[in-house]
């Protein structure tokens, strides 16, 4: 892939390999220097292949997996840190399809029937992620397809890839707020740094004015530009992270609900149960038996 020197920017990716193409395909392991906290002008189909670890989507802070699949918008910001072993590598974590809004700006004029995508390109202003199995199979199939084909037949795979998401209903919609209000080209290379930092850290007391001196800031100016490029203040970006964690380890693990606590970066029971609830809308054992439950209706339709 050719490199304009912007790329070695770990705020914004610039792809200038389209070659003249309408879509590229791209895959990549873990550690890559493409993971980072970033934004670009195409829209990202993103499918893990293997290891699991935490998903960044504008303020959306959540879990992965092999088989997790995303679309994320143009300028939406996102990262997927994958929870390895020291010095593990995966030789190939993601298969990618980026694409760009002229796309379908300019077939749409000739092709009516690509007009049905556009809900689906909207909602990926806000990050989407496809939970249907038996879809996303499907979806991955098609994706090799585009990984193993060129020209118009590769175009011919990828508009049948996002016909079929557009049709599915089994999505959650992640960020609340939109690509335009966080993509800041000044703030995401900070934020990038302090984004990595929590992740080493969150398992343990992390006052932000750590964070803060990590980054040769002073606190009150790294709040609000932390603040600005994530959507969310820093004690409430840790919290929603110490939550990721708790409800993978209580989907994963019958590890007692205490000690989940503590495994999560929480340093008391009562202040666990009540941002689970404010944030879930649940208690940390109603998630377990929900989390449950759909594991078990995956099994029966798979």
């Amino acid at each position: 892939m050719n490199r304009n020197p912007r790329t070695t920017d770990p705020s914004y990716e610039l792809m200038d390999d389209h070659e003249g193409m309408s879509i590229i395909y791209r895959q990549h392991g873990f550690p890559c220097p493409l993971v980072r906290w970033h934004f670009h002008k195409e829209y990202e189909l993103h499918l893990i292949v293997a290891s699991a670890g935490k998903v960044f989507v504008g303020d959306y802070i959540g879990n992965f997996n092999p088989g997790s699949l995303f679309l994320t918008g143009p300028n939406l910001p996102h990262n997927w840190i994958s929870q390895v072993a020291e010095n593990e590598v995966v030789p190939r974590r993601d298969m990618l399809v980026n694409f760009t809004d002229e796309l379908f700006d300019g077939a749409s004029q000739v092709f009516s029937e690509l007009k049905s995508l556009a809900p689906m390109l909207d909602r990926a202003n806000y990050g989407v992620e496809f939970r249907d199995r038996s879809l996303i199979q499907q979806a991955a199939g098609l994706m090799q397809r585009i990984e193993d084909s060129r020209g118009s037949t590769r175009l011919g795979w990828f508009l049948i890839l996002m016909e079929l998401l557009a049709g599915s209903d089994d999505y959650q919609l992640l960020s609340a707020t939109s690509a335009g209000q966080l993509a800041d080209d000044s703030n995401v290379e900070r934020t990038n740094r302090a984004v990595d930092y929590i992740f080493t850290h969150y398992g343990r007391e992390l006052p932000l004015e750590e964070v803060a001196e990590h980054l040769s800031m002073k606190p009150t100016y790294f709040s609000r530009v932390f603040k600005q490029a994530t959507g969310r203040c820093f004690v409430e970006f840790v919290n929603r992270l110490r939550i990721s964690k708790s409800c993978e380890l209580l989907a994963e693990s019958d590890r007692p609900i205490t000690d989940v606590c503590f495994a999560s970066g929480f340093n008391n029971i009562s202040n666990f149960n009540r941002r689970f609830q404010q944030l879930k809308g649940m208690t940390p054992s109603d998630y377990r038996r929900l989390a449950l439950q759909r594991l078990t209706e995956q099994n029966h339709r798979a």
